[in-house]
């Protein structure tokens, strides 16, 4: 049994299933700063990481011009034309 956390409210916890991994990943994938501090050091062992475990994976970097408001529309439509995941990091 796996347990995933959630940073939301969890007075009512919510059942998630995890989709099931085929252990490989293609295509591009996109690393999101949200622009918190230290967010670009935990992105900076990510894309090492994923570079090292999956190399023929293309990954990109994005960053938001400030993590208090959403995501600007012209940034997210392009990481949705550009990308076939997204992982977005954010850390203090």
């Amino acid at each position: 049994m796996t347990t995933i956390l959630d940073p939301t409210d969890e007075r009512v916890p919510v059942e998630r299933q995890i989709t099931a991994r085929t252990g490989d990943i293609s295509g591009i994938v996109g690393l999101l700063d949200i622009h918190k501090p230290r967010g670009n050091i935990l992105l900076d062992e990510l894309e090492l990481l994923l570079a090292t475990r999956y190399p023929k994976v293309e990954l990109r970097r994005y960053t938001k011009p400030t993590f208090a408001k959403p995501c600007p529309s012209d940034l997210r439509l392009q990481i949705r034309s550009e990308c076939d995941y997204l992982v977005e990091a954010l850390a203090d």
